[in-house]
């Protein structure tokens, strides 16, 4: 392992490297301080910037960006009490009443080393975890490798914000999508209607450009000029007291922990992760009625925690080809542009990718950090850019990088055609994430699926007879099962009260 993690860091040794370290994090800072964009659409737009890079430096530029996107939402959070990711609403609770006591130094300090230590610690835990998992999974079998995908998919359909059944609607909308093209092992074309440019399926990019950031155009257009909220000034961001920084180091070291935990989970997210790291925080606090009028455990117990997820997601998506979050869904389709197969064969034939992946989520960290602090003055402005020029830029990256894919105008139509299908889904409150995962696992289920019957010779006792197997179907079904119960017993919950 030690002598992978060299390779990583001597990937360093690359002058390019570093360019794609720093521009990553200088976009994911400028993308997560935009309310309503987020590291899901930063990713897709840069997945087009990669083409022909190789593949070290274009992961490495991608793993940075989602990292900076993540902290980046605290930014505004902070400033102007307006979230710029989903993860820093929590953020806002404490990081704005500290605006408003005239602390928004103390604030943002906080946020951007309390995310340092998240992203550290929880690298330092993906690299205890994820090498043994995915030495885990070379032993499975064609079975397990079915209900593993199977598992991947229930658990992000039963976690998705609203109703399961919608994430359950999302997945087969997912599974239909990945259904298109050339039978793989018979050569016929399914749902092609004639066009041999669906003989290869949808390409992934125009899709991901128009389900994640063509439709967020389209909503930016159809709520026109908004308001904006002025950015508060920032001076003295640096100058926060040594000893209130150790005060909290329990907090943020316990918030780093279940941040990397819950990250893990396909489907929680960091959103989920600051959640629950911010009520923990709240209960095991001395002082908990401070939280929500100013406390700094608040901002560090919600900083660290959604950060910390970030290295989370990664875990399953290294080891198992699983992605843990929306965003790692999208990077999957970084991954693929570049020929590279995510799973626990990756370890073994890519190993620089891995590991550089570790290595620069602990070099990025000082150079965040410093950027984070330096430049938040400049971040806090980002929120007042026009949603107009906003939308303008987005558009543009989305059509370059649509016909970029493959020069020709057919991946340009998918992503039109996914883009008002994304604006659609996403007005009727449809989730987004489970369609992306569909696609990508919807190959390995398949394939896995038929391999497992031609090896057993046509015999399903293949799938019930292995006790891993069995186990990964229980929690498959328990994923599915357990949340359209409980909101069947929160709707009778509101029935009785009324």
């Amino acid at each position: 392992m030690f002598e992978n993690l060299a390779i990583g860091f001597a990937a360093f040794g690359d002058p390019m490297v570093w360019v794609a370290l720093v521009f990553g994090a200088f976009a994911g800072y400028l993308i997560g301080a935009i309310p309503g964009l987020g590291p899901s659409l930063g990713v897709a737009l840069l997945i087009p910037f990669t083409y022909g890079m190789d593949p070290v430096v274009s992961i490495v530029g991608l793993v940075a960006l989602y990292a900076a996107a993540e902290y980046g939402g605290a930014i505004t959070a902070v400033l102007i009490n307006s979230p710029g990711t989903a993860a820093a609403v929590a953020t806002a609770w404490d990081g704005y009443p500290l605006t408003q006591q005239g602390r928004a130094g103390e604030a943002l300090s906080v946020s951007i080393i309390s995310s340092g230590i998240g992203i550290f610690v929880s690298t330092a835990l993906l690299i205890l975890t994820a090498v043994p998992l995915s030495e885990f999974a070379l032993r499975f079998g064609p079975g397990e490798y079915f209900a593993l995908a199977l598992v991947g998919l229930s658990l992000v359909a039963g976690l998705s914000d609203g109703s399961p059944l919608k994430g359950a609607v999302s997945m087969g909308i997912g599974l239909s999508l990945a259904t298109i093209g050339l039978d793989a092992q018979t050569g016929v074309p399914r749902f092609t209607g004639g066009n041999p440019e669906f003989f290869e399926g949808l390409p992934l990019v125009p899709v991901l450009l128009g389900l994640y950031a063509l439709s967020e155009v389209l909503f930016m257009i159809e709520d026109g000029p908004t308001e904006k909220k002025k950015s508060t000034p920032v001076a003295g961001i640096i100058a926060l007291p040594v000893k209130t920084l150790l005060g909290l180091k329990t907090v943020i070291l316990r918030s780093s922990v279940l941040g990397y935990v819950i990250g893990i989970i396909p489907g929680a997210g960091a959103s989920i992760a600051s959640f629950v790291s911010y009520a923990f925080s709240r209960r095991l606090s001395k002082t908990p009625e401070r939280f929500g009028k100013g406390s700094l455990e608040g901002v560090a117990s919600s900083e660290a925690a959604n950060n910390s997820a970030v290295a989370g997601a990664l875990a399953p998506l290294l080891a198992l080809g699983i992605p843990g979050s929306p965003t790692t869904a999208v990077m999957i389709g970084a991954l693929m542009v570049q020929g590279i197969q995510p799973g626990p064969l990756l370890f073994t034939r890519s190993p620089e990718i891995p590991y550089t992946v570790f290595a620069s989520l602990w070099v990025g960290v000082p150079i965040m950090v410093l950027i984070g602090l330096a430049g938040a003055r400049i971040w806090a402005r980002v929120a007042n850019i026009p949603r107009a020029a906003i939308a303008a830029i987005v558009a543009g990256i989305c059509f370059v990088g649509a016909y970029s894919s493959e020069t020709t105008m057919f991946p340009v139509h998918v992503m039109v055609a996914c883009g008002l299908m994304g604006y659609v889904l996403r007005k009727l409150q449809f989730p987004l994430a489970p369609i992306i995962l569909a696609m990508v696992l919807g190959e390995m289920m398949e394939t896995n699926f038929r391999r497992a019957l031609i090896s057993a010779k046509g015999d399903w006792a293949i799938f019930y007879t292995s006790p891993l197997t069995m186990l990964l179907f229980t929690v498959a079904v328990l994923a599915f099962v357990l949340p359209g119960l409980a909101a069947l017993r929160a709707r009778k919950a509101r029935a009785r009260e009324v």
